[in-house]
């Protein structure tokens, strides 16, 4: 996967390049919170992740009222969650986190929403404003080798 890191991106053509190199190192199956406030880009870089491993310009709507959309990949099933709207964590077990958990790839927004469910062994992305084009990432492993 990719290595730890704070990176500066400076404009969409950044973000989408960071997301493309992030799907190409990912695995098969891998669990990847996106974490930031509403407008940081944790869809943007979902939409450009999803289209780099579906080969496809696809439409990536955003799961906010579904909870989570699959994707048939060229490294097997990817979920994207957004847990926005979960009321409880509990409902996360409605919606296939049991699979989720186990394989596939996964983008988690709002993973906070978790709590304890939140999986230990993953990759944190933070998204975080600067300014209007600007944004600073952070990329942090937790129990990956």
């Amino acid at each position: 996967m990719f290595a730890n890191q704070t990176i500066k991106i400076s404009s969409e053509a950044e973000m989408k390049n960071f997301a493309q190199e992030c799907a190409k190192k990912c695995l098969h199956s891998h669990m990847i919170t996106l974490n930031g406030t509403l407008g940081a880009g944790k869809t943007t870089f979902a939409r450009d992740f999803i289209r780099t491993l579906t080969y496809e310009d696809i439409d990536v709507p955003s799961p906010t009222f579904t909870l989570v959309q699959e994707y048939e990949t060229s490294k097997g099933i990817l979920r994207h969650f957004d847990l926005y709207r979960l009321e409880n964590n509990e409902e996360i077990y409605e919606i296939g986190w049991e699979d989720a958990i186990v394989n596939g790839i996964n983008l988690i927004e709002w993973p906070d929403r978790l709590g304890a469910l939140l999986p230990k062994k993953r990759t944190d992305i933070l998204i975080e404003i600067i300014s209007d084009n600007e944004r600073v990432i952070t990329v942090q492993h937790h129990g990956i080798d």
